[in-house]
């Protein structure tokens, strides 16, 4: 297969910094899309696959699976798309697409492994995928978004993952008004929680262990915020909640949030600690309360999220930076040190 070369940003090694690359993409073939990659977010999975902590990270590296740009070159097949359409792709850039759940349109729960935007099997070139950390990225259609032209487009790159991982849950569980929602912890994920759950007509209470961010948790679009760490404002929740959208990748107590959940409330967990959460019996039998997981959505999922977001004008909170930044944004990040979400301006690595 044809191949062609483009500059890149990625790590050899998980104790390196991320360093400026050359990397192969394939050319079109007849269902691909070429994108032109304009914006690409800051992902917290970057970090913890550029540096090995999940482990099984194929070297070298390219992360980024927020991106957005406009299409180059089309296949002689392809229908969804033309070139200068500006274009998305996020976590997925394929699937087996014969398994029950990708026949069902759930290709994130492929029974055979999707394939990831990075750090996945490039199935056309027999090597790793590489990310959006990079001048361009070549797809399939079927896995190719829309974006829509009235959002700004570096603040829209983050609603590709962190987007689409708050609106999934939302949606299986069919919040809407009349719903009363909480989200815990307000990062990149939560404050794209918070932003979603309101416009699907919830009322929106923030649980934060953080004083100074409950300003801006309202500013969000918060109805209510509950300190964790003040056991009264806790106790006087207790049974409030008809769902609970869990944000938090670090170690926390969730049996102080299940208490907070109704009767048949759930907590859906979309943050991922390093260790396991110790769950206790009685934090989910007495109320018959359901402690649940989700990941990213579907590609029919996230269109819809786009569409949605298109329509009420949500976009990420943002930190536009250089990719020559990359190394320092990510010692912030693991400070918790942005609000709520870097972006690379690609123009800085072609440039």
């Amino acid at each position: 297969m044809q191949t062609f070369s483009v500059k890149a940003f990625g790590t050899e090694a998980p104790e390196t910094d991320l360093e400026q690359m050359i990397i192969d993409r394939r050319e079109v073939t007849a269902k691909d899309v070429e994108i032109d990659i304009l914006f690409c977010g800051v992902c917290h999975s970057d970090l913890h696959t550029a540096r090995n902590e999940w482990h099984g990270t194929i070297y070298p590296n390219v992360p980024g699976h927020e991106i957005v740009g406009r299409i180059t070159k089309v296949g002689d097949s392809v229908n969804k798309f033309k070139i200068g359409d500006l274009a998305a792709v996020g976590c997925m850039v394929d699937s087996c697409r014969e398994c029950e759940q990708c026949k069902h349109g759930s290709e994130q729960y492929c029974e055979n492994g999707n394939i990831q935007t990075y750090n996945g099997h490039d199935v056309h070139l027999n090597k790793q995928t590489f990310g959006g950390y990079s001048e361009r990225i070549v797809v399939d259609e079927d896995f190719v978004l829309r974006v829509p032209e009235n959002l700004d487009l570096a603040a829209t790159a983050p609603l590709l993952c962190a987007g689409v991982t708050t609106w999934s849950p939302l949606k299986h569980w069919k919040i809407g008004s009349g719903h009363k929602v909480g989200i815990v912890g307000i990062g990149g994920l939560g404050h794209m929680g918070v932003k979603l759950a309101k416009a699907m007509g919830a009322h929106v209470v923030v649980i934060t262990t953080s004083p100074s961010k409950v300003e801006d948790a309202k500013r969000l679009g918060a109805d209510e915020v509950i300190l964790s760490t003040d056991k009264e404002q806790m106790r006087a929740n207790y049974n409030t909640l008809h769902f609970i959208l869990d944000c938090v990748s670090a170690q926390h107590d969730v049996n102080a949030y299940l208490r907070l959940l109704k009767v048949d409330g759930t907590l859906a967990l979309v943050g991922a600690p390093e260790h396991p959460l110790p769950i206790a019996a009685f934090s989910l039998i007495p109320a018959r309360k359901n402690f649940a997981g989700s990941t990213i959505g579907s590609i029919k999922e996230t269109q819809e999220m786009l569409d949605f977001c298109g329509e009420h004008n949500i976009t990420a909170d943002i930190e536009l930076i250089n990719i020559q930044d990359i190394n320092t944004a990510y010692e912030r990040l693991l400070k918790g040190d942005v609000k709520y979400r870097f972006v690379i301006d690609m123009t800085s690595l072609k440039n």
